[in-house]
């Protein structure tokens, strides 16, 4: 099994996404997105930070590079998909996912813990959680507000915003996001853009282990592929 996490110019959480999922047995490549996917992967991680700065729209230039067609080109192999913060944008600046992740309705940068609740247990991201399961994960972003788009129909929501007994209040969407989400999948589930960060709920220090059931889930799937 191998997995690649691709870096672009500000992207900041490469180095975390490769530690996390090192930690779970996991070979991860380290790619500078320049220099494209030259191997077949099982999964890819498109990390967070701010790619090109965030100019024109968060991830709207990433998006168009190179690598990115290569990212296409496994996902429709079945390869999994994860985006995280950044790596959510432009996941869906890409296409692999419906949406886009806006300016947050309170325009200021949110960082801290957050609680999800698992809106799916039947997917490659999150097969080791329990429907309605509520987890720990925190986020850091200013623009991570998802608006669906109307021509794909409802959105496939993988986790929402809520309080710890799971319910949505309006006091816990911390960012004004439609309907709490902040997890969606692509059209075949083998993507996920989320805003939280998972590679940063791996270690008991860090407050929470839950993102290891993410990547968890993912390994599972990959062994059973």
């Amino acid at each position: 099994m191998r997995w690649a996490t691709i870096a672009f110019g500000g992207s900041n959480c490469d180095q975390d996404a490769c530690y996390a999922v090192s930690g779970l047995g996991v070979d991860c490549d380290w790619v500078w997105y320049k220099d494209g996917l030259k191997k077949e992967y099982d999964a890819i991680i498109i990390p967070g930070g701010f790619s090109y700065g965030d100019y024109l729209r968060a991830g709207a230039i990433a998006a168009r590079t190179e690598i990115m067609n290569d990212v296409r080109s496994l996902t429709q192999n079945g390869s999994l998909v994860i985006g995280i913060c950044n790596g959510a944008q432009i996941a869906c600046e890409s296409e692999l996912v419906p949406g886009v992740f806006a300016r947050n309705a309170y325009p200021t940068f949110v960082c801290r813990s957050t609680y999800l609740r698992v809106e799916t247990h039947e997917s490659p991201f999150t097969s080791r959680f329990k429907l309605g399961e509520v987890i720990k994960v925190p986020i850091a972003h200013g623009e991570g507000r998802y608006v669906p788009s109307p021509a794909f129909g409802s959105p496939d929501v993988a986790f929402r915003f809520c309080n710890e007994h799971g319910e949505l209040t309006s006091t816990v969407n911390h960012n004004g996001t439609y309907e709490h989400i902040t997890g969606v999948f692509g059209s075949t589930r083998n993507v996920l853009a989320m805003m939280p960060h998972p590679e940063r709920a791996c270690d008991a220090l860090l407050g929470s282990v839950d993102g290891t059931r993410i990547f968890g889930s993912m390994i599972d799937y990959c062994e059973n592929r």
